[in-house]
């Protein structure tokens, strides 16, 4: 099937980094040559092993992809609270997205080139939701200003935007997952380390892994304890490749210097760590030959266990993390 076209987005701004394929306009100005453009309203609520792509791509495809906010643009207002919202229209991801010569087994590499949220977004307190709930009035919503690479919270309370994605996966091995929820294909992972420069590998479970991506953040901490960073729509710009034979049993995040592998759980924060470190170890131990032993002492001494994602109470995944540092012994995620 030859990969659709699709239309520019509006509010294209150029993006300048000169590592990647740059073209110059008429007024000096340079841009990133994107190949295939996806609006915001190709959508999807969930994860389908069934599902079929809105577009197919080849490996090595740079795609500006438009994305809604959580709310897919409910919230505009501090009037508009979680209560007076359609709960069926939150995490909508942008896709589905087939990448050629993708099998099971396989992983597909997404990584984030650029992400330029818009200048508006919001931020909650949830009835029932998050370590401090029953401290707060809730429902409470926050509008949040984007400009010039500041968030700004009130008058007071402004810092440096830190933009991510919170969704980003694949179709499952089987059954049908909500973009609410986090498993081994990734899906509402709300890692803060899913942020401009990463590369999140993603296992491979279906031909063509039918990859989506949504739920942006200007900002978000580790934990997102209120169960919402600074939600808000935007655009972003994403490569993909596939590395043939290689997977991990979760989603695996590469930066410049580490890489982290995730653990996920329907509510049990000792599981998700434990299936964090157990990825990790995995890793060291497949792809770089350390002994179990060693891998256990060398994330003890130099590995970092955190929480991305652990809202509590609520009904959303919790997801855990470990951060491998990069060295000569293990550079990289898989071995070549």
């Amino acid at each position: 099937m030859k990969p659709s076209r699709r239309r520019a987005l509006s509010g294209f701004r150029p993006l300048t980094c000169g590592d990647l394929l740059l073209t110059t306009t008429g007024d000096g100005d340079e841009m990133l040559n994107t190949s295939e453009r996806i609006g915001r309203d190709e959508h999807v609520w969930s994860f389908d092993a069934g599902r079929q792509p809105v577009i197919i791509v080849d490996p090595g495809t740079i795609i500006e992809i438009e994305t809604w906010d959580c709310f897919t643009g409910q919230v505009q207002s501090e009037d508009d609270t979680l209560e007076n919202i359609d709960l069926t229209r939150v995490n909508s991801a942008t896709g589905p997205i087939g990448v050629r010569g993708a099998e099971p087994g396989d992983t597909l590499s997404v990584t984030l080139l650029d992400i330029r949220p818009n200048e508006q977004g919001a931020a909650m307190c949830i009835p029932e939701w998050g370590q401090l709930i029953d401290s707060v009035h809730s429902p409470t919503t926050r509008i949040f200003k984007v400009v010039d690479g500041t968030v700004t919270m009130n008058e007071h309370v402004s810092f440096p935007v830190r933009p991510m994605f919170g969704v980003i996966g694949v179709s499952p091995e089987s059954g049908e997952v909500s973009t609410f929820y986090a498993d081994r294909h990734g899906g509402n992972m709300d890692d803060r380390m899913n942020g401009i420069g990463a590369t999140i590998h993603l296992p491979v479970f279906q031909s063509g892994a039918q990859m989506a991506i949504g739920d942006m953040h200007a900002s978000m901490g580790d934990g997102e304890i209120s169960g919402t960073g600074v939600e808000i729509g935007g655009v972003g710009v994403i490569k993909v490749d596939v590395i043939k034979g290689k997977a991990g049993g979760w989603p695996i995040t590469e930066t410049s210097d580490a890489y982290f592998t995730h653990g996920t759980s329907g509510g049990d924060l000792d599981e998700a760590l434990c299936n964090a470190c157990e990825e990790a170890s995995k890793l060291l131990v497949d792809e770089w030959g350390f002994s179990r032993e060693d891998a256990f002492m060398f994330l003890s001494v130099a590995g970092d266990l955190g929480i991305a994602q652990y809202c509590h109470p609520s009904p959303g995944s919790v997801i855990a993390r470990m951060r491998i540092p990069k060295l000569a012994s293990n550079p990289r995620p898989f071995r070549e």
